[in-house]
């Protein structure tokens, strides 16, 4: 009968929580809370960003003397 070495793994090392050591940061980088928050405010400083540029554009005097002759236009009908 040969004897055939066993190989052991090494138990991880714990905190003093008691969890094993990294499981925090796994934990940590895991957790997608607030994730949600950060994708709107995202959106919400693409949408002001925006908007700033619409402002921009519409204090145009081209695009106002556009639209005013549109609203004249559609109000002589």
């Amino acid at each position: 009968m040969t004897d055939t070495p066993t190989t052991t793994t090494p138990t991880p090392r714990r905190s003093r929580t008691g969890t094993a050591r990294g499981a925090g940061l796994r934990r940590r980088l895991g957790d997608d809370r607030g994730s949600a928050t950060a994708e709107y405010a995202v959106v919400i400083l693409a949408a002001v960003a925006f908007a700033g540029v619409l402002v921009a554009v519409m204090r145009s005097g081209e695009v106002q003397d556009i639209l005013t002759e549109l609203v004249r236009g559609a109000l002589s009908l």
